[in-house]
């Protein structure tokens, strides 16, 4: 691990397109300000750790319980629209086919 001392308005870089600056120093709080391409993605360890054990538990799942997450009105649910007949079924009462 590298270990640096950086004052108020100093920075780092990492690489030739992160830039990390110290803002400001509040007791033991340092407020950092990161400066990076779109494509970096920078998150707080504690959220990209929470965002790591949710992969894995996306990862993990059974791909038979995907129709009861995707729930009714998708594709793969029970119906399309809500009141819509199912293929081969007449339309509901008061509801006409469409012409096709």
């Amino acid at each position: 691990m590298l270990i640096l001392a950086r004052k108020i308005n100093e920075s780092i870089m990492i690489g030739d397109q992160v830039e990390i600056s110290v803002i400001d120093i509040k007791g033991d709080q340092v407020r950092l300000g990161i400066t990076a391409p779109r494509q970096v993605k920078v998150f707080r360890r504690e959220v990209y750790r929470m965002i790591q054990e949710e992969n894995l538990k996306a990862a993990r799942a059974k791909p038979d319980l995907l129709p009861a997450l995707l729930g009714p009105g998708s594709p793969r649910g029970e119906s399309r629209e809500p009141g819509a007949a199912k293929e081969g079924q007449a339309p509901p009462k008061g509801e006409s086919k469409p012409a096709e």
